[in-house]
């Protein structure tokens, strides 16, 4: 057994069929122990994790400035209501919008953040003085931004609607990267248009720039708020610290979690200063948004990220990443496509690449798969290139070893 276990991954698994609803699909592993781009289960085994915490442990696991950030602050306050002013919560808000925009208002997860996104649209569209009723929101296909109602009925795939009905009114759905097909769908009442930068959930999509500069001018012209889902891509995911910079087209709503404190829960949205009053005083709120415990990780993400030039070598990774698979692509007809954003990776198979994750778990690899066909690697930003050629060599004997069998 690993020294941190106490018990045996079997013991653990008995425990949860007992106490926890099984709601989630669950491999039978119980994970103990974790450092960088490395984790250990109960028995010791070692495995290289290449989708750490679904993209939460941007930085890996236990980076030691994050690590001694949350130790030292739970020695002073560990949560305090947002009646009262803290330091850290200034500090981090400054940190984030510095280095984007606007103004910012703490949660602690996507969907929390994405609600927040929604709701303080419709508020701005319709707040006081105004006369209108604009309430729609448009958001896409394949898109993902959350499990409340308000972000599952913005998330535009049928599975995850079966059997929670009725949804909330006012959301349409159009084709990703179909700049006419939005236009169509604008109205008098539209008031928001949403979506990623880059699909993550969807199978690493990537917005052409001429569709985001397509929707900034239509939000313009016809007075909507733009919103960028950066939950996934935020915090220099992809190689920039919003995924906004790569097309230089700013949002009026930015919304952010994951990875945005290393780890520990905490979601984040960002508006213009023009947008910001129109989140009046109790209109919203969020008791544990903004702890002080998250925004200290937070700062010693942003921190880490800078003084170890993560931003530079997130995009000098997902290069060799790139390289490693251009050359399985060409090697392997099952591979249908390969989209790199920073580290964001997709590959696309003409087959189903849910067997690939057991497979490469086997080998001691750590992978995603989505949407069925593709396999997705959300790798921390700090990753080693021995890490990336060790990762990748796996996933190609894997791939290989599933097309002599298809």
């Amino acid at each position: 057994m690993h020294p941190a276990a106490t018990r045996t991954s079997q013991q653990t698994i008995e425990k949860f069929g007992k106490f926890v609803i099984p709601n989630y699909n669950r491999y039978p592993v119980s994970i103990v122990h974790g450092e960088g781009t490395v984790v250990w289960d109960a028995e010791g085994k070692r495995y290289l994790d290449l989708f750490p915490g679904w993209g939460c442990n941007i930085l890996g696991h236990c980076p030691p400035q994050v690590v001694q950030a949350v130790q030292e602050q739970v020695a002073h306050l560990i949560h305090v209501p947002n009646t009262w002013y803290t330091e850290a919560q200034g500090d981090f808000a400054e940190a984030i919008c510095t280095r984007s925009f606007g103004k910012a208002f703490f949660a602690n997860s996507g969907t929390e953040a994405n609600e927040g996104a929604i709701k303080l649209a419709r508020l701005h569209a319709s707040g006081v003085g105004k006369s209108t009723s604009k309430y729609r929101i448009i958001s896409f296909t394949n898109g993902f931004h959350g499990r409340t109602y308000g972000t599952v009925t913005a998330t535009g795939q049928p599975k995850y609607h079966e059997g929670i009905g009725p949804l909330l009114p006012g959301f349409r759905y159009a084709p990703y990267n179909d700049l006419e097909a939005v236009r169509q769908l604008v109205d008098d009442e539209t008031c928001a248009i949403l979506l990623e930068p880059v699909q993550g959930e969807g199978g690493i999509n990537i917005a052409e720039d001429s569709f985001l500069k397509g929707l900034r001018q239509l939000c313009d012209e016809r007075g909507l708020l733009l919103i960028f889902d950066e939950v996934q891509t935020g915090l220099g995911r992809t190689g920039h610290w919003f995924g906004y910079q790569h097309s230089d087209v700013q949002p009026d709503i930015m919304t952010l979690a994951k990875g945005l404190a290393a780890g520990v829960a905490c979601g984040a949205f960002v508006c213009r200063d023009h947008v910001a009053p129109s989140l009046r005083p109790g209109m919203h709120g969020s008791t544990f948004g903004g702890n002080p415990l998250a925004m200290v990780a937070g700062l010693a993400t942003i921190r880490t990220i800078e003084e170890d030039g993560l931003l530079g070598h997130c995009q000098n990774m997902a290069q060799r990443f790139r390289d490693h698979l251009t050359t399985l692509k060409k090697e392997l007809p099952i591979i249908k496509d390969l989209r790199v954003r920073g580290m964001m990776i997709g590959l696309e198979l003409s087959i189903s690449a849910t067997p690939a994750v057991a497979k490469c778990m086997e080998r001691g690899v750590l992978v995603n798969a989505t949407h069925d066909t593709v396999l997705r690697l959300l790798p921390p930003l700090n990753i080693t290139a021995e890490h990336v050629d060790e990762g990748c060599a796996v996933i190609s004997n894997v791939l290989r070893e599933m097309a002599g069998e298809s």
